[in-house]
């Protein structure tokens, strides 16, 4: 007995021991409290998942609502730029485009570029002005007779150009590449030839010589390019190609022949005379001076007078202010009279007595005291060289120096004569 009341108690200390943290319910009640307790939680955990959820939807709806009005604003500011770009004119937008996306060019191009971009600054523009009185109040006013190109030949301010562009100035104004114009002095010239030499005094970083390249071993067919002044539009770009070599034309000033001149079908047109005839390298062989043209625009044949017939030409011109040619000081028929006396050569009309040719004894052709016309000798040949015309002498004349003693030889009546002449420049020149 004893032994179960000990173990009854125990049980009931035992049961004391757990009611102590429960309240003492039976046994059934206990059953139905950790059901309720456990209902209780599910509840809690239900309520606190509903909470989280509305959280999560929330913040996705706040994020949405976040991108949307992003996207909008981005909107707004994309269509305000593209209205913005919608102002701008054609010739903003064009230069936008253009810097934005080059245009690609072919290895031709971009050569013809770089050679126009290298060369255009050595090129300069040429006025003419003449002195005119008005007609009304006799005043006297400087006014525009004419306007050409030209090329800047050294540091030192030296420009040169045709002699046709500036005949007849009173005053020159030669403007460069950067649009600064400043007066220009007439250094010298050469009528013969068409060339002529000005200076202008302009800063030394002002001005780009021209490369000089040569004209001896040019062939039919190369590429060439004329840059100039046409109708006054500023450095302008022709080019073309050697379609003649050779060729001859006369000085627009004196008839003078000018040998071995250059012919090309690059657009020359008045404006570009004076102008240089460059290469493909971009060097100078040749200065733009002629078109042959019935209309007096460019008809694909124009004429350049070649770089080493310039060269020994401004040479002269820079160090002695003109040019040193020998003549044989006579004055000749023209060719077509020649011809129709059926006589081959040049015919004598004047000798002066205090000429070259006068000291030699040439004889004049002259009428006797009865009026009839007695024709003076015919040159046949300088040197040894056949002279046919008057542009056979010339050329012959040109490679000869002053001083130097010639034979000329003539045909006197019914035979022919050599004859000694020694050579003098001309009157105005010593």
């Amino acid at each position: 007995m004893a032994g179960a009341a000990s173990s009854s108690s125990s049980s009931l200390i035992s049961t004391g021991f757990l009611l102590c943290h429960f309240p003492q319910f039976p046994k059934k009640k206990a059953t139905t409290l950790a059901l309720s307790s456990k209902s209780h939680n599910n509840k809690i955990f239900l309520h606190n998942h509903k909470q989280l959820k509305l959280a999560i939807n929330t913040t996705t709806t706040t994020t949405k609502l976040l991108r949307d009005s992003f996207l909008v604003v981005c909107t707004s500011v994309a269509l305000s730029f593209s209205l913005l770009i919608a102002d701008v004119d054609s010739s903003a937008l064009a230069f936008v485009i253009t810097t934005t996306t080059p245009r690609k060019l072919q290895s031709d191009e971009l050569a013809t570029v770089r050679l126009f971009q290298e060369n255009t600054p050595s090129v300069v523009y040429i006025t003419n002005l003449a002195v005119r009185q008005d007609a009304f109040t006799l005043d006297v006013l400087e006014v525009p007779q004419g306007s050409g190109s030209g090329f800047v030949w050294d540091k030192d301010g030296h420009v040169v150009t045709n002699y046709h562009v500036i005949r007849g100035a009173s005053d020159l104004k030669v403007t460069l590449a950067d649009q600064s114009t400043y007066d220009a002095k007439v250094v010298g010239f050469d009528q013969d030839k068409d060339v002529a030499v000005l200076r202008v005094d302009a800063p030394r970083d002002k001005l780009r010589p021209i490369p000089v390249g040569v004209s001896a071993d040019l062939l039919v067919g190369q590429k060439v390019f004329a840059i100039g002044n046409p109708f006054g539009l500023d450095h302008t770009l022709t080019t073309g190609v050697i379609s003649g070599l050779r060729r001859e034309i006369s000085s627009a000033a004196t008839g003078r022949p000018i040998q071995d001149v250059i012919q090309t079908d690059a657009a020359i047109n008045p404006g570009n005379s004076g102008g240089p005839l460059l290469d493909s390298s971009g060097s100078l062989i040749g200065i733009n001076t002629a078109i042959y043209s019935p209309s007096g625009a460019s008809s694909g044949v124009g004429f350049s007078i070649p770089v080493d017939t310039v060269s020994g030409i401004v040479d002269q011109l820079v160090r002695f202010g003109k040019v040193t040619r020998p003549i044989l000081g006579i004055k000749f028929a023209p060719d077509q009279s020649v011809e129709q006396l059926g006589v081959s050569g040049v015919l004598v009309l004047d000798a002066p007595t205090n000429g070259p040719a006068g000291k030699a004894g040439l004889q004049p052709t002259k009428r006797d005291a009865y009026g009839r016309l007695i024709l003076g000798d015919i040159i046949t040949s300088v040197n040894g060289k056949k002279v046919t015309n008057g542009s056979d002498l010339y050329r012959i004349l040109d490679q000869c120096k002053v001083g130097e003693q010639v034979t000329v030889e003539v045909l006197r009546g019914d035979h022919k004569e050599k004859i000694p002449v020694i050579l003098e420049p001309k009157a105005d020149e010593s």
